[in-house]
């Protein structure tokens, strides 16, 4: 493959990674889960990375999250043996769930946790696992208000879940490994106060649960929580074991919205080169359209104005005031300034300082749907080497990720 200098050479549209601004945010996540006494077990739905999971752990290859099982194939295969798949597992993956668990061989086979909520896939884990010699190690999905997932923690469904889980000890199918719940819906806050509640009824869930199963007799190593603004903001995660949250390895523009980031913060965005004017409807196009950015609009529900992302100069940190990628199509993005109430742009576009096939840089609204459709990472760091006058940021290294299912 050809290597790339600088920001002027890559094609369009390409996925950018700040390393300085990864690199920081992570040692902020690593801070926090030291002083809340819990173990980081980074959900890489967002990074999709090896590499940025070896430097969320410190260059270690510590426990980790994912969210489809060829995540988890792909960090198996970079030697991650302690692995959570926080989506509920349907049947007809525990052959595939098996073969993934046994691919490191006897001593170092892979530690796959799976998750469920519900009874008849609870005895579906066990008596697949009786079948393939395989003890599952399951938790049990709590939720604690996002109502996407789970059960409530004072359910009547937890105790006999548990049961069908801890099986038969002579012939155990699966084990119960604990219980895991999700704040999802502390990305609707409307400011800290609200994510720091969110964050305590998120811990609280998981405990309740905890301690009931306890009580009743059950193993329940695993307390797990986690979400970017409740792991930012909780005052205390007394009684659990780890959190995962996962999008502020990037950060996006939902989140500086949300106000748990900084815009400074936000570590990737897409480059994308101006393919056209047109000041009679007082837009530019540039190529990259909903597949480049995702047409997630989230962080409009905090920053109206946001589009379907902010545009920055390739070589500055921040985004040029009043300028946002407005309307998406499949492969067009239409660039202007800040709409009215009635759908038109109220300033005038600067056609003259982007001149077509200049290029700038998209940060995204929602970092984990925009990366999905690349297959690597082109990281850039100005803390380090601001590049050659006019071609911005140099290119110091390529990062694959996993995509699929």
């Amino acid at each position: 493959m050809k290597a790339f200098h600088d920001l002027t050479e890559l094609p369009t549209p390409s996925l950018i990674l700040d390393r300085s601004r990864l690199l920081r945010n992570v040692a902020r996540m690593q801070a926090r889960a030291q002083a809340l006494k819990v173990q980081l077990r980074p959900h890489l739905k967002t990074a999709k990375s090896a590499r940025v999971a070896e430097l969320a752990h410190n260059g270690t290859k510590g426990p980790v999250t994912v969210s489809t099982l060829a995540e988890a194939a792909y960090f198996a295969r970079h030697g991650f043996r302690d692995i959570t798949y926080a989506v509920p597992i349907g049947p007809q993956k525990l052959d595939q769930v098996a073969a993934l668990m046994r691919a490191g061989g006897d001593p170092a086979s892979v530690d796959l946790k799976i998750i469920t909520d519900h009874p008849a896939v609870a005895q579906a884990i066990a008596d697949k696992g009786r079948e393939l010699g395989v003890a599952f190690r399951v938790l049990i999905k709590i939720d604690c208000g996002l109502g996407r997932a789970g059960i409530p923690p004072d359910s009547d469904l937890l105790l006999p879940l548990a049961g069908i889980l801890a099986g038969d000890p002579a012939q155990p199918g699966s084990r119960l490994a604990g219980v895991l719940t999700h704040a999802g819906h502390s990305y609707n806050a409307t400011g800290i106060a609200e994510i720091e509640r969110i964050a305590e009824e998120e811990r609280l869930a998981a405990v309740t649960a905890a301690t009931r199963l306890r009580a009743a007799g059950f193993a329940c190593d695993i307390v797990s929580v986690g979400s970017t603004p409740t792991a930012l903001f909780a005052k205390s995660l007394d009684g659990v074991t780890e959190m995962r949250p996962g999008n502020y390895v990037f950060f996006d523009l939902f989140q500086a919205a949300l106000g748990t980031c900084r815009m400074e913060d936000v570590a990737v965005s897409v480059l994308a080169a101006v393919v056209a004017h047109h000041p009679g409807r007082n837009h530019f196009l540039i190529d990259a359209g909903g597949l480049a950015l995702s047409k997630d609009t989230g962080a409009n529900k905090h920053a109206p104005g946001t589009g379907y992302g902010r545009v920055c100069r390739p070589g500055d940190a921040l985004p040029l005031p009043g300028l946002s990628v407005y309307d998406v199509h499949q492969e067009h993005g239409l660039v202007g300034g800040p709409l009215t109430p009635d759908g038109k742009q109220a300033e005038p576009v600067d056609f003259a300082g982007h001149a077509p096939g200049s290029r700038l840089r998209v940060l995204p609204n929602h970092v984990c749907m925009t990366g999905a459709m690349y297959d690597r990472y082109f990281v850039i760091d100005p803390a380090r080497n601001s590049g050659q006058p006019g071609g911005g940021p140099e290119i110091v290294a390529e990062w694959d990720r996993v995509n699929g299912w």
